[in-house]
């Protein structure tokens, strides 16, 4: 038995009901094709730019602190099999307030993760003549660059509107390709020219430990492993959500990082001698701007070359559409919670929730505004993901402590200590974010609560039957929290404007120390089994493999 969401009553404006019409290969490629996107195409560039061939470190960190975030899923996935779980678990938890406020992070990256993969389609696409135009030198967009993106976006949305079944058969069939065509690169490299040499020729870490960490968030590493958290946010959607939710987030995880991890070794290995002159943060050679393409071109591989820069639409169009359908979900769970208005749980015959699709569109036509680079939004969104990943493991371990009792499909050995360092690890990544990136994440947040504060105060004052207690005693860890690693990171020496006071090691211990405090802290204010319950009452107990 499991428990999973209740629909809401029939009514005009759809029956508000999401079929369950998605099994476990649809939930696994869901996640798969989030995870294998616009991230391989420059992220294996970019860590070796930033770190030099210690670029592997940074990945093997990354895939440990993904790897120990999935585990803490995929019980909670098991455990709790609704839309939007990402951000329902903390609700569930810690009340309105903390559920509102990791429910805006989870829409904040679901809907801004579709204009990242827009962008690298764009920016790869320059390769071509007739697409130069839509990229200033600085890759701003220019104005026909700009109505290019909105107009992929549209697509995105077009296709999300055929229903959950075609839109899963779709994906499964992008994702068979995007899988593909990174395992051929690196057959193909490997076998063609593979230069050992090129890992100490400049040395093997030219930019320390510094390098290494800031690699992890800046340069696209974890931006790159993300993604597993699909099959959780379809799990509405999922024919047997106990069996299937746990089996798709881990199985994710391993392709993804399995692929990530022999593709930086392959881009290091297969570089020309010369192109490393300069040293590794100087790396350049023709077509650089997309790295693997013009890395294909420059050894004679004109054929591979064709085939990435084909790739270069297929994968990050893929990926954008899935986050598409993400962010769709998410703001269903939040209406569902009382944090947004009931318009978002409309859906059409289809079954698709189309408010939803809409206004993740506004969403993301506007971030090609502020963040006009690839790399740049990805600092961002980073930064805003894992601190939504950072509600899973404080909710993880107010259940194990509140409902020991329920019955969890999948249960974690050794979540009592998985979790907290998980939380821990998701602190040091949102820190590596940088200080540049993290004050612009804490305006977004500041956003979030005043669009979804009031609407939940409206929604109280009009004695609306879903508006939210917000718990501020259960709740009252989060805003120490923000602060305390804005502070931190400010103090810190990572990213632009950081006041350099708190020297390396130092300043990672400093957020450990904080994090594990923060987290013991939650778990004691957290709201009691009761009201817990209380929580989970918009969800059912249904057989396995009820539809």
């Amino acid at each position: 038995m499991a428990p999973t969401e209740q629909s809401t009553p029939p009514d005009a404006r759809g029956d508000g009901r999401l079929r369950r019409e998605v099994g476990l290969v649809g939930l696994l490629w869901a996640s798969v094709g989030a995870i294998i996107g616009s991230g391989w195409l420059f992220g294996a560039k970019n860590a070796v730019v930033t770190a030099g061939p210690a670029a592997l470190f940074s990945w093997g960190i990354g895939a440990v602190a993904i790897v120990l975030l999935a585990l803490v899923h995929a019980e909670l996935g098991g455990l709790f099999p609704v839309a939007g779980g990402t951000a329902r678990y903390p609700h569930y938890a810690f009340g309105g307030f903390a559920g509102m406020s990791f429910g805006w992070f989870s829409w904040l990256q679901a809907a801004t993760i579709a204009p990242i993969e827009v962008q690298a389609m764009i920016n790869y696409a320059g390769h071509w003549s007739w697409a130069r135009g839509f990229l200033h030198p600085d890759h701003t967009l220019t104005s026909s660059g700009f109505a290019l993106a909105a107009a992929l976006l549209a697509v995105f949305v077009v296709i999300n509107f055929l229903g959950v079944r075609i839109l899963a058969h779709t994906n499964s069939v992008a994702t068979a390709w995007k899988v593909a065509i990174p395992l051929l690169t690196i057959l193909v490299l490997a076998v063609t020219g593979f230069h050992g040499g090129n890992f100490t020729s400049q040395g093997f870490a030219p930019y320390g430990a510094k390098g290494v960490l800031a690699a992890i968030s800046t340069s696209g590493v974890i931006f790159a492993l993300l993604g597993f958290e699909q099959a959780i946010q379809w799990a509405g959607e999922s024919v047997n959500p106990r069996r299937d939710i746990p089996r798709a987030v881990l199985g994710s995880v391993l392709i993804g990082t399995l692929v990530y991890i022999l593709l930086q070794v392959v881009f290091i290995a297969a570089l020309p001698a010369q192109t490393l002159a300069g040293g590794w943060a100087s790396l350049t050679y023709p077509g650089i701007t997309g790295p693997f393409a013009g890395l294909a071109t420059l050894i004679g591989l004109g054929w591979l070359a064709s085939l990435l820069y084909a790739d270069a639409i297929i994968s990050p169009g893929g990926t954008g559409l899935i986050y598409i359908t993400s962010s769709s979900r998410v703001s269903y769970g939040l209406s569902r919670n009382g944090y947004a208005p009931e318009a978002l749980q409309w859906t059409d015959r289809s079954s698709v929730p189309w408010v939803g699709l809409i206004v993740a569109f506004v969403a993301g036509v506007l971030c090609f505004l502020p963040f006009p680079s690839w790399q740049r939004l990805v600092s961002f969104i980073t930064s805003a993901v894992v601190l939504m990943y950072a509600g899973a493991p404080l909710a993880f371990g107010v259940m194990r402590r509140r409902l020991p009792g329920l019955a969890r499909p999948y249960r974690l050995p050794g979540g009592s200590v998985v979790s907290p360092v998980a939380f821990a690890i998701s602190g040091m990544i949102i820190y590596w974010s940088g200080w540049d990136t993290l004050w612009r994440l804490g305006a977004a947040i500041l956003i979030g609560y005043l669009l979804m504060g009031s609407y939940a105060a409206y929604a109280k004052a009009k004695g609306a039957p879903n508006a939210p207690r917000m718990d501020f005693g259960a709740g009252r860890w989060l805003p120490v929290y923000l602060v305390g690693m804005g502070v931190i990171s400010w103090q810190g020496t990572f990213g632009a404007g950081a006041a350099g006071n708190l020297p390396l090691w130092w300043d990672i211990a400093v957020v450990a120390v904080f994090s594990l405090a923060v987290y013991y802290w939650a778990l004691r204010v957290a709201l009691p089994a009761e009201e817990i319950e209380r929580n989970i009452q918009g969800v059912v107990v249904v057989d396995e493999g009820s539809h």
